[in-house]
């Protein structure tokens, strides 16, 4: 498998506008550098967590779930590991798109979509209009995203500008096992409960609460799939007490229950390793 590290790729993307660029590659490096396409991106990721960042939020791709970039959106990607494998298709933009692609967000992939994405593993390049077979199988997997997708997942939090929200917001992320209310908050920072309100709504569009759960599932998926913690440590360490309530508030925002990620996570460890042995 190709080095992510061969940067020839992200020129090539949008070098013939009407064709389907795909490209699988281990990562090879910690990051790849702010950028954007002309084509709308799918973005899939093996053996690891990827941290995708845009001029307004954080996202987090866990295992089995993909992002949608649409063209145009400038972005960097940070993986957990450079032995993450990463799995691009870029899709030419049209008139007639669906509106569904003129948003980045993050889905669960079902068994369907994986099937279908990992045939295309045997894919690399430009995938043009002549070659009839491939780009009918490339623009059938791109019509299908909006009907195989119809949960977005909430895995991603806006940057605050407010030089007060950023204190904040920074605070939280370094007290994430702390029992830390809203009035303590308001407290801490000198600032009204009601005013507090006023100014997650504006600057986050969420209110406190649904930031620091956001937050702390985000924080519980790292120390699950990255430190490799069992359920009662991570639900612990992100403040909850009681298991049950961190497994079902996981769910709700994860889409799965945290035991579905430790079942995976051997396997996805295996697949990684495999890699690396293949690329060696």
């Amino acid at each position: 498998m190709d080095n992510y590290v061969n940067r020839y790729y992200i020129t090539e993307v949008d070098r013939h506008p009407d064709t389907v660029y795909c490209h699988h590659a281990v990562m090879g490096e910690k990051f790849i550098p702010e950028h954007e396409h002309r084509k709308g991106q799918f973005l899939y990721t093996e053996g690891g967590v990827v941290y995708l960042n845009t001029p307004e939020q954080s996202y987090f791709l866990p295992a089995r779930h993909y992002i949608w970039i649409p063209a145009g959106t400038r972005h960097s990607i940070h993986p957990s590991t450079p032995e993450v494998i990463m799995r691009n298709l870029y899709f030419p933009v049209h008139a007639c798109d669906d509106g569904f692609f003129a948003r980045t967000a993050i889905y669960p992939v079902d068994d369907l979509l994986m099937e279908l994405m990992m045939f295309t593993n045997r894919w690399n390049g430009n995938i043009h209009p002549e070659d009839e077979s491939r780009y009918s199988i490339a623009k059938a997997f791109k019509m299908l995203l909006p009907e195989l997708s119809r949960g977005a997942l909430p895995l991603a939090l806006p940057y605050p500008d407010d030089t007060r929200l950023v204190r904040i917001v920074n605070y939280l992320d370094k007290n994430i096992g702390e029992n830390v209310s809203f009035k303590h908050i308001a407290d801490q920072f000198g600032i009204s409960e009601r005013s507090l309100a006023r100014l997650f709504q504006k600057e986050l569009n969420m209110s406190f609460i649904q930031y620091f759960t956001i937050l702390r599932m985000l924080k519980g998926l790292k120390l699950l799939l990255d430190d490799k913690l069992s359920i009662n440590e991570v639900a612990s360490k992100v403040g909850y007490s009681s298991l049950p309530t961190f497994s079902n508030t996981f769910t709700r925002i994860v889409g799965v229950r945290p035991s579905e990620y430790v079942k995976h996570r051997g396997l996805w460890d295996r697949q990684r390793n495999n890699n690396i042995k293949h690329k060696s």
